[in-house]
């Protein structure tokens, strides 16, 4: 049965409608409203990497959200779930989506799930898999370390490395993010570690929020992720630096927190069908995401 396109709630009733069509302001204000970070600039760089519904009152006011992300033919990240206080307990988000599920049925999907939405995710038979670790603050060069022993030559990205980051990042993250990772070339600065004419790592960093985010960041090692962050964090030293990451011990988290950058939040990433192991054929061998590109993307 499809879901409803209207939801009576609370004396009132919402209509659901396409995210494509609401003004930026209108986005952001939702946001704000339950204390997100996000721009009305990262709000348009979403609208323009996937798709989504908002909730609408009577009189057209953005009540909720709820955006996708297709990732290849099969894969899809979920994100923006956002319901305005008042409503976040009487089934809006829920309502939101159901919606969603019903757009992209048939795909794996992965979302990352604050702690008061994680009742909900449970709810559609979303399973844990595990905590990221929202890392931020004023970055720093560290003194107290030393630096890590790159295994090759680092250099800035340009357009001509894009299918090589394509590749890395696809064995990475599970699937090829071929449009997404050519989206983030436009809008990003980003250093990449080579051994000889290959690329081997890379991390890439743009404007996000309070400052900026390095994401994603894909790396063989603790000691060649660090070494391809550290170029971002003495090209933001002293501003604010945003990473998010799985990884909660070991070199590459130890830096982190020496760079100004502890944790300030978790959410928790869940899946939808295929689980993330199922994704690297039974091993973790080889390039892993470091940090994602964001909670919204993965």
């Amino acid at each position: 049965m499809k879901p409803s396109e209207s939801l009576k709630i609370d004396a009132f009733s919402m209509q659901i409608g396409d995210i494509q069509g609401v003004e930026l302001d209108r986005l952001h204000a939702l946001s704000l409203s339950v204390g997100w970070p996000h721009r009305a600039e990262d709000w348009q760089f979403l609208r323009e990497a996937g798709q989504g519904f908002v909730a609408l009152d009577e009189i057209g006011r953005v009540l909720g959200s709820a955006m996708w992300f297709p990732h290849g033919a099969s894969l899809a990240t979920i994100g923006m779930v956002i319901t305005s206080p008042r409503l976040q307990t009487l089934g809006a988000a829920q309502w939101l989506m159901k919606r969603v599920l019903d757009k992209i049925s048939g795909r794996d999907l992965r979302l990352n799930a604050t702690r008061a939405a994680r009742r909900l995710y449970l709810s559609l038979d979303f399973q844990p898999e595990k905590t990221v670790y929202q890392c931020q603050g004023i970055a720093r060069v560290p003194t107290t370390e030393s630096p890590a022993e790159a295994r090759g030559d680092i250099r800035i990205l340009d357009a001509s490395d894009i299918p090589a980051a394509i590749a890395l990042d696809a064995a990475g993250f599970g699937v090829r993010r071929t449009a997404l990772i050519e989206k983030l070339f436009g809008h990003s600065i980003g250093y990449g570690l080579f051994d000889g004419k290959k690329l081997t790592a890379f991390a890439l960093c743009r404007p996000f929020g309070r400052g900026h985010v390095v994401g994603p960041v894909v790396a063989q090692s603790d000691a060649d992720a660090v070494a391809i962050v550290r170029p971002h964090v003495v090209d933001h030293s002293g501003s604010f630096l945003r990473i998010d990451t799985h990884m909660d011990s070991g070199e590459f988290a130890a830096f982190l927190a020496h760079a100004g950058m502890p944790v300030f939040d978790t959410v928790l990433t869940m899946s939808l069908g295929k689980r993330l192991a199922d994704f690297f054929g039974g091993g973790l061998a080889g390039p892993k995401t470091y940090a994602l590109t964001s909670q919204t993307l993965g």
